[in-house]
């Protein structure tokens, strides 16, 4: 697929959530874009649930969530919106999972999780959804693999991760699950893995050549990207502190090997905790964190042909720690902290060709 020129790309500014948050969930289904819990200013979890009309551009408050939590697994299936795991209002793991069915306007209490989950990739396929990894009531991450039939309101288990993590970044690649990055503890994890939906088993990947955390994933015709983050010094180097990187690394499937490390890929701007994604064959950075003393309003695009990265346009509110959700022509970017926590919702898009 050719990718946009950069000049394809605009932002649309939605109205402001009602609720300014961060780590809130988000899933988009039929043009409306459903905003589930996060935190607040006081940083405990919220039950605040809010959608929003992309073509009347109008928040509607939804009856709250049953369990306040934030940092939740959030996924759209036929017209039900599950909300997974989390953390509650105590920073404590859950194991609810909770529905909220569009057509009539309520909630419902579903099959736990067999243990308290957050920081879960979950990814759906067929109406059935995978929920991989975690973190649990005791810090320490989780290998689990469970596989969730909204009509038999069961989880069962699948094989294990082989490398247990939470935080990771999930993408649905033909009957593959792709996992990338994630935490253990306080720990990047370099791991690179797939899981095969037909045979249920797991293959290893080459592991992420370089360790950083709060960096950003994304997959782009069939190859996957690691980008930025902050680089950690390593274990002989005692004067060196945390630093903002703008490295890429590239990993594709076909020669099954990551890129060597190249001056000439590398982003414009070093960043951390910030939303990647993919949009008109684009993988695209926006915002986070960087040298600056407030978050990054800076947005660029990478074209695979051209091998090169190139500025956007910049976010109508800069923001670091912000959720995002895709939909058809649009990346939103939710909340998140400016100067707190944001109620802003932006979507880069591509303009209309006349």
């Amino acid at each position: 697929m050719a990718a946009a020129g950069a000049g394809a790309f605009a932002w649309l500014s939605f109205p402001a959530m009602p609720t300014r948050r961060v780590y809130c969930s988000a899933a988009h289904r039929d043009g409306q874009l459903f905003v589930l819990g996060g935190c607040g200013g006081s940083g405990r979890a919220l039950g605040a649930a809010e959608v929003l009309d992309l073509s009347t551009q109008r928040w509607t408050a939804l009856p709250p969530l049953p369990t306040p939590r934030a940092g939740a697994a959030a996924l759209a299936v036929g017209k039900q919106i599950l909300a997974v795991g989390g953390v509650d209002a105590s920073q404590s793991p859950l194991a609810s999972v909770e529905v909220y069915h569009v057509d009539e306007g309520k909630w419902e209490k579903k099959a736990a999780l067999a243990q308290p989950s957050m920081g879960i990739a979950a990814v759906q396929r067929d109406g059935a959804i995978y929920a991989l990894g975690g973190m649990g009531a005791d810090t320490s991450p989780q290998a689990l693999v469970r596989v969730y039939e909204p009509a038999k309101d069961h989880w069962q288990p699948l094989p294990s991760m082989p490398t247990p993590c939470y935080g990771a970044s999930a993408f649905l690649q033909g009957n593959k699950i792709f996992l990338l990055g994630g935490r253990q503890g306080k720990l990047p994890v370099t791991a690179f893995e797939a899981f095969d939906l037909e045979t249920r088993s797991w293959t290893r990947y080459p592991s992420v050549p370089s360790r950083r955390a709060f960096a950003a994933c994304a997959v782009a015709d069939g190859v996957f990207f690691s980008l930025g983050g902050l680089q950690q010094p390593g274990p002989h180097n005692f004067y060196s502190r945390p630093h903002f990187v703008n490295t890429v690394e590239m990993f594709d499937p076909v020669q099954g090997a990551w890129s060597k490390p190249s001056r000439a890929i590398r982003m414009r701007e070093k960043r951390a905790d910030f939303v990647a994604g993919c949009l008109g064959g684009r993988v695209v950075a926006m915002g986070g964190l960087g040298n600056q003393s407030c978050p990054l309003d800076s947005v660029e695009g990478f074209s695979l042909s051209r091998k090169r990265w190139e500025p956007l346009p910049p976010m109508p509110t800069g923001r670091c720690s912000c959720s995002s959700c895709l939909a058809p022509g649009l990346l939103f970017v939710i909340g998140g902290v400016a100067q707190g926590p944001s109620g802003a919702v932006e979507a880069l898009c591509l303009r209309e060709v006349p």
